[in-house]
């Protein structure tokens, strides 16, 4: 179980930063919907709290480390070491962003029909760890499968 947490937990958070990358490297890519552009959120989702400034990182930190405590105590971890790997790969991703260029690395623009927020494949791969905890928990009443 260990090493299905840390295989996704180190796959997702180095395919992160190797796009994040090629952004930072003046990758661009621009549609009638979607732009994939450079852009350094200080904040969280919609750039709220970026008023926090430098302290905002050290909230996620512990924030971070105490949701990992939690996962570890409900043994969460070794019951979907998948997803649980997934979830945090893409937090301390988006974390390491905070501290190493002080403010996460964003590029996915939806603009077709609405403006979106500008978000990351850590943020997708948070909102689908989520998910499918929640679906776990939730949903399914036989929790046989472990991811």
């Amino acid at each position: 179980m260990k090493s299905k947490f840390f295989f996704s937990f180190s796959l997702i958070f180095l395919l992160d930063q190797f796009i994040k990358f090629l952004f930072l490297s003046g990758f661009e890519y621009k549609s009638k919907c979607i732009s994939l552009i450079l852009a350094i959120n200080k904040g969280v989702a919609f750039s709220m709290f970026s008023f926090l400034g430098n302290s905002l990182k050290f909230i996620q930190l512990f924030l971070i480390l105490g949701l990992f405590i939690y996962f570890i105590k409900e043994k969460i971890i070794l019951k979907h070491p998948i997803l649980s790997g997934i979830l945090f790969g893409a937090a301390v991703s988006n974390l390491f962003d905070r501290f190493v260029r002080g403010g996460v690395v964003d590029y996915v623009y939806w603009h077709c029909g609405f403006n979106f927020a500008i978000f990351n494949f850590a943020d997708t791969m948070i909102d689908f760890s989520i998910l499918g905890l929640f679906y776990f928990y939730f949903l399914k009443k036989n929790d046989k499968i472990s991811m």
